[in-house]
């Protein structure tokens, strides 16, 4: 049992359809793990109630999609554990402060206060880069899929941890699992020279991910070293069914510096399934 087993997966909510969404996935995840479900609504107020009487009226809309927030998981993770709570605050302080004390955080990938057109919200990108937990992004009005656990790794330490959740996930729910490795060479190297380099991507991803595999025997895992300038489009295109994609946070990968890079920009805005950033 990980030290994180009984910690509570905590889902921000609005009143937005991507909110609802993540409410969905999320309580399905809390039920798995046996654990609590902890929906978490932040609001500030502008001009700040003047009366006790006035700040429950201005916290009923709240409280209320809260409900309908914990009866969207009810319905759809039965007998999981569900806690409401409407915290005075900005959405990413509240999220990344409760971070510490949560197995994960599940968040839609738009609000109801993202800017039109944008393709992924900003609590979504700054809760994902600066948490202190694995952040799980569900895209919104998008099926459920059924395909591999698709993980990106590098040689940096947070794609261990990246590998070791995308793992024990798969593990769970009796997926595949396809390790992807993206890599690319200089624009002078020869197609011979890159074709000897693809070989040895290839043996010594190998190498690495088979004592993993002999750390869970029962799963199906592949791996595949590709060589594509742009790692996002290369976790992407791994598999078109995947039902979630994981990366890491550190090193060479999707973020760096505490701050979401291109590679992060880009599954968060455009994976068709959940991807989680894990820390």
């Amino acid at each position: 049992m990980t030290a994180t087993a009984n910690r509570p997966v905590l889902a921000g909510v609005d009143a937005s359809a991507a909110s609802f969404d993540a409410v969905r996935w999320a309580a399905k995840e809390a039920r798995r793990r046996e654990t609590t479900l902890r929906l978490l609504h932040a609001c500030i107020f502008e001009d700040g109630p003047s009366r006790a009487h006035d700040s429950e009226l201005l916290l009923e809309p709240a409280h209320r999609f809260l409900r309908r927030a914990a009866e969207i998981a009810r319905e759809h993770a039965p007998g999981v554990r569900v806690e409401t709570s409407v915290r005075l605050g900005l959405a990413v302080d509240l999220l990344l402060a409760q971070s510490g004390g949560a197995a994960l955080v599940v968040l839609g990938s738009h609000g109801i206060g993202g800017l039109r057109g944008a393709l992924i919200g900003s609590v979504a990108l700054r809760v994902a880069a600066g948490a202190a937990c694995p952040v799980v992004v569900v895209p919104a009005h998008r099926p459920e899929r059924t395909g591999p656990v698709v993980v990106g790794v590098d040689p940096s330490g947070s794609s261990e941890h990246a590998l070791r959740f995308a793992l024990e996930e798969a593990a769970a729910v009796r997926a595949p699992v396809h390790v992807v490795h993206a890599w690319h060479d200089g624009l002078l190297a020869s197609e011979v020279e890159l074709a000897d380099i693809g070989v040895t991507e290839q043996r010594e991803l190998d190498a690495h991910i088979a004592s993993w595999a002999r750390k869970y025997p029962t799963l199906d895992i592949t791996a595949r070293a590709i060589r594509n300038r742009i790692t996002s489009r290369a976790l992407l295109s791994a598999h078109p069914d995947a039902r979630l994609i994981v990366v890491g946070t550190r090193g060479r990968g999707p973020v760096a510096g505490g701050v979401l890079g291109s590679t992060g920009n880009a599954l968060l805005a455009h994976a068709a399934c959940p991807v989680v950033v894990v820390h």
